[in-house]
């Protein structure tokens, strides 16, 4: 797949953002469609199914968050990427942005190299990730004491009971029950997770970590302090 098939909906409820997003991307080849609001762009998103969304953050009427929250929703388009436009550096707007289901941020002012660079990172993981050009797993199950993990269907089976995760947090999982009591440093979760391309918030790995322990009932991620995570068997 090539740079001009790719489908990009921006949302921005300020003309100018539009114009000067869609200026930038235009320039490297993507199909651009544009909205000002959140309810108009659901509509669009159905009906163009785009390859990625930028979204912006604080909207009137219904704001990215909740835009998000309702993309995620309809089947067709829950692996369509989403970045978060926010002019707020808080830890607010990352975790909730991440908990709607973003893949990725940027913070206004936007600079247009770091837009693109992030663009492109993400675009790339998914052609390979649609073209099976990703490394496949040898065993198609990883079994631990209390649960197991299947990597085919994307589920963990707790007592019988099947709890499905997103990727970002399944592949999280994965990593850290790959090799049990081995300490992960951040970076290298980042890099094995989110791709030694993609630039994302600080507090990304933390925000995962706690929406697997909440769904899973996990006690088992150890957080150790200034280094990483590990998985304690």
């Amino acid at each position: 797949m090539q740079k001009q098939d790719y489908k990009i909906l921006l949302v921005d409820d300020e003309p100018d953002v539009l114009e000067f997003l869609g200026y930038n991307l235009k320039k490297e080849g993507y199909t651009i469609h544009t909205s000002t609001n959140g309810r108009e762009a659901i509509k669009i998103a159905k009906d163009i199914q785009p390859h990625l969304i930028i979204l912006d953050v604080m909207m009137p009427e219904m704001d990215g968050i909740e835009t998000c929250q309702e993309i995620k929703k309809i089947n067709t388009l829950q692996n369509t990427i989403v970045i978060f436009l926010t002019a707020r550096g808080e830890d607010y707007s990352q975790v909730a942005g991440f908990d709607a289901g973003a893949d990725d941020y940027v913070t206004k002012p936007i600079k247009p190299g770091v837009l693109t660079s992030r663009v492109k990172a993400l675009l790339r993981r998914y052609r390979e990730e649609v073209n099976g050009e990703t490394e496949k797993e040898r065993d198609q199950q990883i079994r631990l004491k209390d649960f197991i993990i299947d990597k085919e269907r994307f589920v963990v089976v707790k007592n019988g009971k099947e709890i499905a995760l997103p990727k970002k947090e399944f592949e999280l999982l994965l990593v850290l029950t790959s090799r049990p009591n081995k300490v992960f440093s951040r970076e290298e979760i980042f890099a094995r997770v989110w791709g030694n391309n993609v630039i994302v918030g600080d507090r990304t790995i933390d925000v995962h970590v706690r929406k697997i322990r909440e769904k899973i009932g996990l006690d088992n991620i150890k957080t150790v302090k200034g280094v990483g995570y590990k998985f304690e068997a």
